[in-house]
């Protein structure tokens, strides 16, 4: 590791473990009964990533580059063109299929490590979302632990919501399937 990295890393550690005034944070070395005084509820986060999750990511975004397309490309342009030279033997095929079934197989499960992370991602940053929305069902937060029937339920539940919205003439008048019912029984009493 070089010193600017060292340096970068220790700045980096330095800074995660102090609090919002600029002090350091010193509940990691309370004594095991004291309460820790602030940030109660906070998430710590390592900011570290594993070597395969940073494996994974530049692979990934390698994989994905115009560079890579443009060497794959050539790369089967000359296993085409050498083949009338070595009269098409099925060492020839051999070659090209083993190798882009080896390749295929190990990027399936890089290209399913970075989706899993960005799907984790982007569920975070819509509960976040829904968490923060007064008006927002909190009971969506988690939606994604559902089964599929329950979310075919909860489906028809937006349709149904989207049909009194549509009657309401206003899909900004109601927030949720409850609200919407209840004033449509208002409105038509």
């Amino acid at each position: 590791m070089t010193a600017p990295t060292r340096n970068r890393k220790r700045a980096r550690s330095r800074a995660a473990s102090r609090d919002d005034t600029g002090n350091a944070d010193r509940s990691d070395h309370h004594s095991r009964g004291s309460r820790r005084k602030s940030g109660r509820g906070r998430i710590r986060l390592s900011g570290r990533h594993s070597i395969f999750d940073r494996f994974a990511t530049v692979a990934t975004h390698a994989a994905g580059s115009p560079w890579t397309f443009c060497g794959a490309l050539a790369i089967v342009l000359v296993w085409a063109a050498i083949g009338p030279f070595v009269g098409y033997s099925e060492v020839w095929q051999l070659v090209i299929n083993t190798s882009t079934t080896i390749i295929t197989f190990l990027m399936v499960f890089l290209i399913q490590r970075s989706q899993n992370k960005d799907s984790a991602a982007i569920h975070l940053k819509l509960n976040e979302l829904l968490a923060s929305d007064r008006n927002a069902s909190n009971r969506l937060v988690a939606v994604e632990d559902l089964d599929e029937d329950d979310l075919r339920r909860l489906a028809a539940f937006y349709e149904r919501l989207a049909e009194l919205a549509e009657r309401e003439r206003g899909i900004k008048e109601t927030h949720s399937l409850d609200e919407a019912e209840a004033s449509h029984a208002r409105k038509h009493r």
